[in-house]
């Protein structure tokens, strides 16, 4: 036992990785500033800054797998700074925008919001290396933040001014939350090797795409993340059609080989 404290406390001696938890660290950044935005009534921009962190996540993994610096303390410091940024943020964002005419239920929807967001990040960490790393166990909290953010900046492309206070809003923030904790499966994208051959006209197709992403960054934004957020049920949804289509087709067999 003394080995270990000491040998963890060697570790700790030694320091931290600075280049992936300076991206963690602008990622809290932005969802600190997305809150201080949304409060000051811009909200526009605290979406834009949402957005902006959902990268900045993305490339503090790689950039630590990539360079070996991946540790113990990247992990937990990741798992604390989504939660501001893609939890708590996006609820401020919410609520302010849309969700403070409905009162009591307005701010409940954002704390469900928060609480899920928790719970998906927790259940996370312990499932690492338990499920398969292809998908992921439920919406992933940056996807359900990201559904949060594309869904303000679509509504001041289309000429959108101040609140929006509707209904929709708030069934929409409590579905995305309520995705998130579910077991519904979510492709991770992981398994894309980015650094292989690929077809040419994968490459062209990637190249349109981010020609209609530049021309209509908007609707292109919310539609991704938009589609991202209803894949999982999609998806499970025909998969489910599947067996059942397969379950049909085996009674049948059975009972044509039955003899009468």
């Amino acid at each position: 036992m003394k080995r270990t404290h000491s040998f963890r406390r060697d570790r700790m001696k030694k320091g931290i990785y600075v280049l992936p938890n300076l991206f963690t660290t602008a990622n809290l950044f932005c969802g600190f500033y997305s809150a201080i935005a949304a409060m000051k009534g811009m909200y526009e921009i605290a979406a834009i800054a949402i957005l902006i962190a959902v990268v900045l996540d993305g490339m503090d993994g790689r950039i630590a797998r990539m360079t070996h610096t991946t540790s113990k303390f990247g992990g937990e410091y990741d798992s604390l700074c989504d939660l501001v940024t893609f939890g708590v943020a996006p609820a401020i964002l919410f609520y302010n925008w849309s969700l403070i005419s409905y009162g009591k239920w307005g701010w409940l929807a954002a704390f469900l919001f928060v609480v899920c967001g928790a719970l998906r990040l927790a259940r996370f960490n312990v499932q690492i290396g338990v499920i398969d790393s292809r998908v992921f166990n439920g919406l992933p909290i940056p996807g359900g933040a990201a559904a949060v953010a594309t869904s303000v900046m679509l509504y001041y492309y289309l000429g959108g001014e101040g609140q929006f206070p509707h209904m929709l809003i708030m069934i929409g923030m409590v579905a995305v939350a309520l995705f998130m904790v579910s077991n519904i499966k979510y492709y991770s994208f992981k398994d894309l090797n980015y650094f292989a051959r690929k077809p040419f006209m994968s490459f062209v197709l990637i190249v349109l795409i981010l020609v209609v992403v530049v021309a209509e960054p908007q609707i292109m934004f919310f539609t991704f993340a938009f589609g991202y957020s209803l894949s999982g049920p999609v998806w499970s949804l025909i998969r489910l059609g599947k067996r059942g289509l397969a379950a049909g087709s085996d009674k049948k067999t059975q009972c044509q080989e039955r003899p009468l």
